[in-house]
């Protein structure tokens, strides 16, 4: 069984102190050390913005994507390799806002994929602006006079579009978090893990002190997470009022969703059964075929 020091590279984080990255990157190495995954069994894609630091800290084998562009390169390298687990951190400007058409449409297709977002309700890279689930009348950068529009509902679109396994997180308990990562991971089909992950340096509402005052977790409770319908409804108490207090506004965290047995898009796919990198184990002379296009 690998240990958990073996995940990190050496290198020294730059994450701003107190950013909930630290939780999210620590909680990842636990539950690959608990797994007993070998380096070489998985890869990781990431996308661009502060989460995306974590491919400098993490020791494995993986990918930058483009902004906003993680899960498509993710999908690919899954049915080329189906011998690997992959997994995808994004961050919710990235993977909700500019990547918004990649996620509804991988939701759709349940690859065997582990997707973890990092959501910090903020653009934090870039110095602060508003993202897709900043709360509604938060005033930021881009927004001094309020957010207009409703937050992104990311684990009521993943309801929506038939999503495997659904949970939410909060980097500011890396016990429950790891667990949530291992079943994550341990699920075959698309598993969605949204993680409240507190930017310390642009978002001064979302803190983690605030969480900590709110959140609940969802296996304390006799929550049933075979019950789409009713896990919809729970991901609505996600939105709440700027000022609400700690008694009025109750977060959950943990397994909303989850079910076995779904085919996955590999399934569905031949050409998966036969990576191209198999099917081409010697080397082939293609001189005659680039003079033809010549």
């Amino acid at each position: 069984m690998p240990d958990v020091k073996e995940f990190a590279t050496g290198a020294k984080p730059t994450w701003c102190p107190g950013c909930g990255n630290y939780g999210m990157w620590e909680a990842l190495k636990r539950a690959l050390a608990q797994l007993g995954w070998d380096k070489r069994e998985f890869a990781v894609v990431w996308g661009i913005g502060c989460h995306g630091n974590g491919a400098d800290f993490l020791d494995v084998q993986g990918m930058h994507a483009l902004h906003g562009r993680a899960l498509p390169p993710a999908t690919a390298l899954r049915l080329t390799r189906p011998d690997l687990h992959v997994i995808v951190e994004m961050g919710d400007g990235d993977g909700y806002g500019l990547g918004m058409g990649h996620f509804i449409h991988t939701l759709r297709r349940n690859p065997d994929l582990t997707v973890i977002a990092h959501n910090n309700q903020i653009y934090g890279l870039t110095a602060g602006q508003a993202s897709p689930t900043t709360d509604h009348l938060t005033r930021t950068v881009s927004t001094p006079t309020g957010v207009l529009e409703e937050p992104v509902n990311p684990i009521g679109l993943a309801l929506a579009e038939g999503t495997t396994f659904i949970a939410r997180g909060f980097a500011g308990d890396i016990p429950h978090l790891t667990q949530l990562y291992v079943q994550a991971l341990s699920h075959k089909g698309l598993a969605l893990v949204d993680v409240f992950q507190p930017c310390v340096s642009w978002n001064h509402h979302n803190t983690l002190q605030w969480f900590r005052e709110r959140v609940y977790k969802l296996e304390d409770t006799d929550w049933d997470s075979t019950n789409r319908v009713a896990a919809f409804e729970l991901s609505l108490s996600t939105f709440h009022d700027l000022t609400c207090s700690p008694e009025t506004c109750r977060v959950p965290i943990g397994v909303y969703y989850s079910e076995s047995g779904v085919p996955t898009y590999e399934d569905g796919v031949a050409a998966s059964q036969q990576p191209g990198w198999k099917r081409a184990e010697e080397p082939q002379d293609v001189s005659g075929i680039a003079a033809s296009l010549g």
